[in-house]
């Protein structure tokens, strides 16, 4: 009795629904489109990236060990990563990246010391090691690291710049922030990537050197992408940097950084400011205030030619005069490569270094360096 009563309440009200709605009882329903699980499965892969020149010094001259005024040329390699990187699941992802470095001399009693057959010698050491956890799931280009990772500004500049093969940037260049550090960061990016947000806890004394206090680095980069949706404004990005450390307890160490940088087929080009304060190694120190810019831009042809034209201008302490410039102008050939992520250029450029107006005595009171090279950059 209650099936034949389920079965009766059923067609009355299959019947209401078609006399009601007559285009929704014959309409054909499209079934809900299947679901397409993330591949977890693991993966791993091995590439390279190698920096190699030869750089030509016309000034200033330099002796030999004879005592000869000779012009100093040597074939350099200046970058030979091995980059292993990989993923667990589409969770869990990793990469481990050795990095190759001259040794120097090695440091016995507080002297330095050339150790036969060890210094002098190129060898490895680690420059990336961390682990990464996305959450694409949750919010699309969001992850979080931990192990030794790039620092927020410096491997997102050289992203857009593309040269550094031939040398690193600014900030990086002038001693000021490190490309790599220990610590834990994350990243966030909004839809339709207007705003980026990258934020770590680093020990701040950099890849090279272990945690030498209890203090630790804060640092901070916001990218705006005010029109990522047309054409011309797309690669327009407005940059800011922030990172708080100190050297020892109370011992200001602190960076202010602004880049606005615009990207397009036929030109890149920056412009950055830096502003640093610094009481190096002891609060009892008067804090030293130095600030500089670069602007830089890479004319780009369809044919793989391009230029790239460089200035950069410091002034190591505001309370003391001088500038140290740099000016870096050269032309270079990228490869056609047919794959993300593969390239190969060559650059020939000229450089030159200028430490004007420092008083005599300071450690920035030096000759003019002038450098012709040609450089090369393999990576894939």
């Amino acid at each position: 009795m209650k099936h034949r009563l389920r079965n009766l309440l059923a067609a009355g009200a299959a019947a209401a629904v078609s006399l009601a709605f007559p285009r929704l009882a014959t309409a054909q329903v499209t079934p809900a489109a299947g679901y397409t699980p993330p591949d977890d499965t693991p993966k791993v892969s091995v590439g390279a990236t190698i920096f190699a020149d030869y750089t030509y010094q016309a000034d200033p001259l330099i002796k030999d060990s004879d005592g000869n005024n000779v012009h100093s040329s040597a074939f350099n390699l200046t970058r030979a990563y091995i980059n292993v990187t990989g993923s667990i699941s589409h969770w869990v992802s990793f990469r481990i990246t050795p990095d190759v470095v001259r040794v120097g001399p090695v440091s016995v009693g507080g002297a330095n010391v050339n150790v036969p057959g060890v210094s002098g010698t190129l060898t490895y050491r680690l420059k990336y090691g961390y682990g990464q956890v996305n959450f694409d799931d949750v919010l699309k280009g969001w992850w979080a690291r931990i192990g030794q990772q790039q620092t927020p500004i410096i491997d997102y500049l050289e992203g857009i710049y593309r040269y550094r093969f031939q040398g690193t940037v600014f900030v990086d260049r002038e001693g000021f922030l490190t490309s790599s550090d220990l610590g834990i960061s994350t990243r966030v990016m909004t839809p339709g990537n207007y705003f980026e947000l990258h934020a770590g806890v680093y020990n701040g004394e950099g890849y090279t050197a272990p945690e030498a206090n209890d203090t630790k680095a804060f640092q901070v980069r916001g990218t705006l992408r005010p029109a990522p949706s047309v054409p011309v404004l797309k690669g327009l990005r407005l940059t800011g940097f922030y990172d708080g450390d100190h050297y020892v307890r109370h011992a200001k160490k602190e960076r202010i950084f602004g880049n606005l940088t615009f990207e397009h087929p036929y030109v890149n080009a920056g412009f950055e400011y830096l502003q640093a304060k610094d009481q190096n190694s002891s609060a009892s120190k008067p804090v030293v205030t130095a600030d500089g810019y670069s602007f830089w831009v890479t004319p780009r042809t369809p044919v793989g030619i391009e230029a790239l034209l460089r200035y950069d201008n410091l002034r190591p302490n505001k309370d003391v005069s001088g500038h140290k410039k740099r000016y870096i102008g050269g032309l270079a050939y990228w490869f056609p490569v047919t794959k993300a992520g593969i390239a190969a250029a060559l650059l020939a450029d000229w450089e030159e270094v200028k430490y004007d107006n420092f008083p005599v005595g300071n450690a920035n009171n030096k000759p003019t360096e002038r450098r012709l090279a040609l450089h090369t950059l393999f990576n894939f």
